[in-house]
């Protein structure tokens, strides 16, 4: 198992899996690498580099989770971190997929009732999942940071951790439009699309399981930590 270091080229990072740009992006480091390590990128961007590595490497291999060396880090950074990846889903990810739903749709025949469902259930699905950042953005990651820069002053110490119930629904309602895709629909369709189209899927699935793997392994038990401390 590949497990990059500080001492590797950041170039080497996106030559060895290229799915890696997006989370670089997300940590604000452009490309224009040149010949600089992981380790003198991250100070030139004031961004810790054990945290960068930690999350770079769960999401290059994916049976690699420091779990303890995760949970050790201030949650701040991964709230930020999270924070980042919900804009990059609702900028590029959802809206990408939803174009290609939509040319899709435009490229076989007039009325066609099963890619329209497959639409109408991505749009369904999209809703939620949009609905469930929201949540997080306004009630979750606010009593994070409360806990950690003021403890004193969250006034409800109760919080009901569902929130991996609902990651679930969320990887449950991928593997449906998968199977609404490649069950249902009609063969005259435009290959190229099709492909792209499921090729983004994919990569979107694997990316937010791992988002929703940070969540719930990792932020979870640190909120519940803060809680029990601001008791």
């Amino acid at each position: 198992m590949q497990v990059f270091s500080k001492n590797d080229k950041m170039v080497h990072l996106v030559q060895a899996n290229h799915n890696l740009l997006p989370v670089i992006h997300r940590f604000g480091i452009r490309l224009g690498f040149g010949n600089k390590t992981v380790e003198e990128l991250c100070f030139d961007y004031e961004i810790n580099s054990d945290f960068f590595l930690a999350i770079v490497n769960t999401f290059h291999n994916k049976n690699f989770f420091p779990k303890d060396q995760l949970l050790a880090f201030s949650p701040l950074l991964l709230v930020d971190y999270l924070k980042k990846t919900h804009q990059y889903y609702v900028d590029y990810s959802l809206p990408r997929i939803e174009k290609l739903i939509h040319r899709l749709l435009m490229s076989t025949p007039k009325q066609n009732s099963e890619m329209q469902m497959i639409e109408k259930f991505y749009l369904a699905y999209k809703k939620k999942l949009l609905e469930h950042f929201d949540e997080e953005e306004q009630e979750v990651f606010p009593i994070v940071e409360k806990l950690v820069l003021h403890p004193d002053q969250v006034a409800d110490k109760n919080f009901d951790a569902n929130f991996e119930k609902e990651h679930e629904h969320v990887d449950f309602e991928l593997d449906d439009l998968k199977n609404l895709i490649l069950k249902y629909l009609v063969p005259e369709y435009d290959e190229l699309i099709c492909n792209k189209l499921m090729e983004e899927i994919y990569h979107f699935e694997r990316d937010i399981h791992d988002h929703s793997r940070m969540e719930d392994a990792i932020l979870i038990p640190q909120m519940t930590q803060l809680l029990r401390a601001a008791e």
